[in-house]
């Protein structure tokens, strides 16, 4: 194991922003759908949809625009008209194109610690979307590697960390989500720094583990280089 400490990125919603698209593509899913179900009561069916669906299709805009055709069908009881369903279709296509829009900051902050510290990016989806979006989010030459996995959970970060070689208590992982970048690391052994986004898709709700010695919480991703160079002093 190398005692170099590996600061590990999520990307949606950490690096760039993600759930306010899928939030966008809801409301007007719910608009399509108007005429056939409550949006309460809609929203609620996707919902349940997706978690049904994530063990089939895996995260990602191609499982969530599937669970938006199955919804649609399941709730005009097989009456709704191909013209909907193409439009849902037309969703999804328009999230896959959707330009990719970094949070303020990244780019400064990610282009200073790759000057200091091996940078690494962890996020779980669609192989195809994830590769592109990185892609074209001009930050990949940051990374001294890239990791796009089915799911975030101890196993997967504890096998990623072994065959780089990082020892637990030397790397953090920086994300949004304290289901799968937070609890997961902490149990692992190493620092799960969280920063928040003002959207959590309900999936990913977790309790936050207060009072944990390895849980730090910020504001901002610009405040990640203050606290890395205070926990993992050059």
């Amino acid at each position: 194991m190398t005692d170099a400490p590996m600061l590990a990125f999520d990307a949606d919603d950490t690096l760039w922003h993600n759930e306010s698209f899928f939030a966008l593509t809801e409301e007007a899913f719910g608009q399509l759908l108007a005429p056939y179900a409550d949006p309460k009561a809609l929203k609620e069916r996707l919902t349940q949809t997706e978690r049904r669906n994530l063990g089939v299709f895996g995260y990602g805009v191609k499982g969530y625009t599937l669970s938006m055709l199955e919804t649609a069908i399941e709730v005009t009881e097989g009456a709704v008209p191909a013209s909907v369903l193409q439009a849902l279709l037309d969703l999804g296509k328009e999230m896959m194109a959707h330009p990719v829009t970094l949070l303020d900051g990244v780019g400064d902050v990610l282009e200073d610690l790759a000057r200091h510290y091996p940078l690494m990016l962890i996020t779980k989806g669609d192989l195809f979307h994830q590769e592109d979006k990185v892609a074209r989010s001009g930050l990949a030459d940051l990374f001294s590697a890239v990791e796009i996995v089915s799911e975030k959970d101890v196993p997967t970060y504890a096998r990623v960390f072994g065959r780089h070689g990082v020892a637990p208590d030397r790397l953090a992982m920086i994300g949004n989500s304290l289901k799968s970048d937070v609890l997961p690391i902490l149990e692992v052994g190493g620092w799960g720094v969280h920063i928040p986004y003002h959207l959590t898709w309900a999936h990913e709700a977790a309790p936050e583990p207060l009072g944990h010695p390895r849980y730090v919480r910020l504001a901002d991703i610009r405040d990640v280089p203050d606290w890395v160079g205070a926990q993992f002093p050059l």
